[in-house]
Formats: structure tokens, sequence, C-alpha cells
């Protein structure tokens, strides 16, 4: 069995008197791809913050590939995480070439300053701009690229480091139609390759879940509804009781798409 990569056990988040997450136990391994689903308010957003070491619950306990959150340094074990989201994006300045923005996740750094980077990063900054179909944009301005170009730049930079863990927070939001599949066409690719780490992503919607991905956690009001392998735990029941209303669930060849039934 592959090695456990997350692991909570009977987390809690409270803020300001307010329970955002409410006794999640929940396990992730290495060889696992997960989509986190629920309405806005679910506790979607904080569940990843505590997987990207960058926030402590309340309660229980929370191990990150191997350590537990209190008793490791997270300066140490944030490098092993690769971590993607439009919070992450405003810090990156827009004036900067796609290929530095790339490059400065070596040293987990939002801008390029005095570092000195060695010929195997610049090698590896090349060939994943390549990968994620950004070769043609390395002396780009970030600013200057469209959503969907930024999107697949800041999964580029999370996977810069070769991370054990990858977490994705909404990737396709704000995308229209060609944008969007072309991403999740790429994100099905890397999640399908046996090389890649284990990934997390967070989405409001089915239609943006990538083919190779394997389990579903489902969050409404701080609670797990359903957590595991996709037959179990992303169904039509499941989906209507985390959303709150009657939904159909279809798939074909890997892909998901749901809709109001009422």
């Amino acid at each position: 069995m592959a090695s456990t990569v997350l692991k909570f056990s009977d987390v809690s988040v409270v803020r300001d008197g307010n329970t955002i997450l409410d006794g999640i136990d929940w396990t992730v391994r290495a060889d696992e791809r997960w989509v986190v689903l629920g309405p806005n308010g679910a506790g979607k957003t904080t569940l990843l913050q505590i997987a990207a070491a960058a926030m402590h619950p309340t309660s229980g306990e929370a191990e990150v590939l191997l350590e537990s959150l209190g008793k490791v340094d997270v300066f140490e074990l944030r490098p092993m995480i690769g971590f993607a989201s439009s919070a992450m994006a405003r810090k990156l300045p827009k004036s900067e070439t796609v290929l530095d923005v790339v490059l400065t996740a070596a040293y987990s750094v939002a801008g390029r300053w005095n570092e000195e980077y060695e010929e195997i990063d610049l090698r590896r900054a090349q060939r994943v701009l390549s990968e994620w179909g950004l070769e043609r944009f390395a002396d780009r301005r970030f600013g200057s690229l469209s959503d969907g170009e930024q999107k697949r730049v800041q999964i580029a930079r999370a996977v810069m480091t070769d991370p054990e863990l990858l977490l994705l927070d909404e990737p396709a939001a704000s995308l229209d139609l060609g944008a969007r599949e072309e991403l999740v066409g790429l994100l099905g690719g890397y999640a399908s390759s046996t090389a890649s780490p284990a990934i997390v992503m967070v989405t409001h919607h089915v239609e943006e879940i990538p083919q190779g991905f394997t389990h579903a956690l489902l969050l409404k009001q701080g609670e797990v509804v359903a957590s595991g392998p996709f037959a179990e735990a992303l169904t039509a029941d499941t989906l209507s009781e985390t959303f709150g209303l009657p939904i159909e669930l279809s798939e074909n060849d890997g892909r998901f798409a749901a809709r109001a039934t009422a």
C-alpha cells in the first residue's frame, strides 16, 4: 500500500466562535488523486490550508507527509508541497517573466531578486513549461497572459520543485469552456502518470474533475458527507445531500456531469 501523505484525525477549526471544520477524519495516500467538493462555506479552502501546512487545526491532529503539525518546522515541510491558488497568484509580480515565475519556486519566493540558480533549476523550469504547454510564453510577462494561461503557469510553478503533494484550489475557476477543457485535459494527463505525486483539488463543479482522479471528499457545513473512491463517495445521492437539492449525476469516459432534477 502506498505511503500516507495526509492524515486528519478528528480535525476541527473554530474561528470567532464559528465552526469551520468539525471532526474531520481523512486519509490521502501517495497514489491517490482527490477532489474536494461542497457548497460555498463548506470549509474546503480551510481544509486545503491545513494540508498545505499554512494553518493549524483548533483541535485534532493533522499529519502532513508523516509530520504532525505543531511538532514540525513548517518552513522545512512547505517546500515539499506544491500549492496553486488564486491567493498565491496575487503574490506573483505581473511584470515577471513566465520563466522566472516558475523558476523562483526553487527558492519558494514570489519575484526574482538576487538568488543564484543552477543550470539544473533552469532546465527543470524549461521542462515543466514544456509539459504544461507554456514554452512559447517563457519570455512573456505573467500579467500579459490570459486567465487560462496564468492558471497553467501557477500549476507549473507548483510542480517545479517535484513536490510529494500537490494542492489545487479551484484551478479552473473563471475559465471559459475552451480554457477549462485544455486545463482539465493537461491535469488529467498529469494525474494519470504514476510518477506524479498525490493530488488534492478543490472545485465546485464535477465537470472540472479531470480523468485520472480516483477519490472524492464531500463537505457540507464543515462536516464530511462522503469520503472515498468515486464509486462510493461521488454519487447522485451524496451530491444531493451535499448541495441540498436533487441532483442527477452522469459519467462518460472518466468525465462527470451533474444537473438538478427539480
